[in-house]
């Protein structure tokens, strides 16, 4: 399988950056999910959330593996392409997109409401808050379209002071309104909540977890991946646990359940703002039943400008994986090219943004919460399910790949290590999946059929293109996806998936240092004529990806690299043509090394030099190099 990044992705995110950037996400979902949740679990909600918590460890176990393994953009479709195929990576893809969307949709719709609990009352009812979501979907929509860029120190510090108000609220809770003797007596066993409720509330509880496809998705701006990805996931998990283990607890302490003389039960945290709850703008109702005193009406702006600033990015990170989850699939072809199709002044995928801001806006119009998250959870069940069967996967197809990560639980069964936090996450949440298909015809029909007009479209376009389903196919970018990309690919390295030179790289070091260019390494493997060109050699390509690495580690941030199969005597027109794609200004490889029967690479050396589009300087291994004298061929 051919692999090639996004060019200009600069590894330069720590674990630090990482964590916060997820957090942001993660810490957002808290202002609407605990009304979401409470409005089902009633008296359960805080177990209902520890209960999910132990699903998204056995998530986050799984994505920490997975993407430390395979350090690229696409979290649960990236899987599943090395683990299946091309079809089961688009099927996660869409699921993803089906998440990305309503979480686009959810975070815009109750902007409004903590912005109106604020300063104007309408906008916490319909169709106030229809009306004022879609106005904050279309401004990120044209913001993006434009191509203004993420402000991402803006982005960490407010997921730090967003992770330290959400503490701080914790800390007040347990001194000022936790009690434990108010959460036993919330709870009536099967009857408030009912067990389907209950039931129905975990998957729903698992729309607070979602920052974990977001590192994930940024996995080819982190240095040391390897390293830093999983440490950052284990950061991401113990901050959301304690933090959502803790404010249910407090929230159902403040704002307890309640049963009328006709045996109905509720609570305020999961009632509409109509019938004076604060389903809406939930964490607000938290602050506005603690007895702050003097600190009491500035606390409560503080947290609702807070809350609405944090929904607000958390809008923007959903348009912002569209359009770079869009882009993706346009270039594996899972999708027509006009939805990834470039402006021609922005440089933004504007169609693919803009129609997905429209669905978003759809599904936004009947004003239900609840059918949101719903909705969301059926897409979010279906990537972790498939996330979690690739981990499985992937321990048995290559057992012997290296893993910079293994999660815990590990078992030995027929000759294979089976991943048993994998297994059971894979287990829960494909029963969360057909929980929430089952118990409610509007998610099913809306799910389903989404899926359905996925598969369609994928189905069509590929036969369109003469392609099957399963193969990984990638169309060349010939210009980058934003402005700065190109400089990031101008010096091509090349080897082949025998060795890796270390002075070859030097020499594109010092060559790229005086330009102040980055480095793009392209490992060919010469496959058999007797064999499919994309029949699995995984020793070769474990021999390549490691020639990869190593690049990465002498080279740095700036290095990128991928392989690439190719047919006996292809490999030189194979590097013309990549250095043609990246616009590269140098070609740098290594002296072949001919021995009594000749060499293949001698033959790759030779087409270079006669098709070169650049600069050829050829290392030698010892410190001399050799430049081709003819002067570059003019790129096209």
């Amino acid at each position: 399988m051919a692999k090639r990044r996004l060019h200009g992705l600069e590894r330069v995110l720590g674990v630090n950056a990482l964590f916060s950037t997820a957090y942001g996400n993660v810490g957002s979902s808290i202002y609407y999910a605990l009304g979401l949740v409470a409005s089902f679990a009633l008296g359960l909600t805080p177990v209902v959330f520890v209960i999910a918590g132990v699903i998204f460890y056995l998530t986050a176990s799984t994505y920490a593996e997975a993407t430390a393994m395979y350090p690229e953009a696409g979290g649960s479709s990236s899987f599943a392409r090395h683990a299946f195929n091309e079809f089961w990576s688009f099927f996660a893809a869409w699921g993803q997109m089906l998440n990305y969307t309503i979480t686009i949709s959810i975070s815009a719709f109750f902007v409004p409401h903590y912005i109106g609990s604020l300063f104007w009352e309408p906008l916490r009812h319909a169709p106030g808050d229809v009306i004022g979501g879609c106005v904050v979907v279309a401004i990120l929509a044209a913001i993006n379209v434009f191509g203004a860029k993420e402000t991402a120190g803006l982005n960490i510090t407010l997921a730090v002071v967003d992770f330290a108000t959400q503490l701080l609220l914790v800390m007040l809770g347990l001194v000022l309104v936790f009690s434990p003797d108010t959460l036993i007596d919330n709870v009536q066993w099967g009857i408030a909540p009912t067990w389907s409720n209950f039931i129905v509330a975990i998957p729903v509880a698992m729309i607070a977890y979602t920052g974990i496809e977001t590192i994930s998705n940024m996995a080819e701006e982190a240095k040391d991946a390897a390293r830093t990805i999983p440490k950052a996931i284990n950061r991401v998990v113990i901050a959301v646990f304690a933090i959502y283990a803790l404010l249910p607890a407090i929230a159902l302490s403040a704002l307890p359940v309640a049963c009328d003389r006709a045996g109905e039960c509720k609570t305020l945290l999961g009632l509409p703002e109509d019938e004076g709850g604060f389903a809406g703008d939930p964490v607000l109702g938290i602050v506005e039943h603690m007895d702050l005193g003097p600190l009491q009406h500035p606390g409560e702006i503080y947290v609702g400008l807070l809350a609405a600033t944090i929904l607000f990015l958390a809008t923007n990170a959903g348009i912002i994986g569209v359009s770079r989850l869009t882009y993706s699939m346009g270039v594996h072809r899972q999708m027509p090219d006009k939805l990834r199709q470039l402006h021609p002044r922005f440089r933004t995928p504007w169609i693919g943004i803009i129609v997905f801001s429209i669905v978003a806006c759809i599904a936004m119009i009947p004003g239900q919460a609840g059918f949101l998250g719903n909705l969301y959870a059926f897409g979010a069940m279906l990537s972790f399910t498939i996330a979690h069967a690739a981990v499985v996967r992937l321990r048995i197809k290559y057992p012997d790949a290296r893993r910079p990560f293994r999660g815990p639980g590990n078992v030995r069964w027929r000759g294979h290590d089976i991943p048993l936090f994998a297994v059971f996450g894979g287990i829960f949440t494909a029963l969360a999946w057909c929980v929430v298909t089952a118990l409610y015809l509007d998610v099913a029909i809306t799910g389903l059929s989404w899926l359905a007009i996925g598969v369609v479209v994928f189905v069509t376009f590929r036969k369109r293109q003469g392609l099957d389903l399963v193969t990984t196919t990638k169309v060349a970018v010939p210009k980058p996806v934003i402005d700065h990309e190109a400089e990031y690919e101008s010096v091509l390295v090349a080897f082949d998936e025998r060795e890796y030179v270390r002075d070859v790289l030097s020499t594109a070091i010092k060559l790229a240092a005086r330009r102040h260019r980055g480095i793009h390494v392209i490992v060919t493997i010469t496959v058999p004529p007797t064999s499919p060109i994309h029949a699995a050699m995984p020793e070769q390509e474990l021999a390549a990806q490691s020639i990869i690495e190593q690049a990465k580690v002498q080279g740095g941030r700036r290095v990128t690299g991928h392989w690439e199969k190719v047919r006996p005597g292809q490999a030189g027109r194979r590097i013309v043509d990549e250095a043609k794609v990246i616009q590269a200004r140098a070609i740098v490889m290594p002296l072949p090394v001919r021995g009594g029967g000749g060499s293949v690479f001698g033959r790759t050396l030779e087409t270079v030099l006669a098709e070169r589009p650049c600069r050829v300087i050829i290392e030698s291994g010892r410190g001399r190099r050799r430049e081709a004298t003819r002067q570059a061929a003019e790129i096209v």
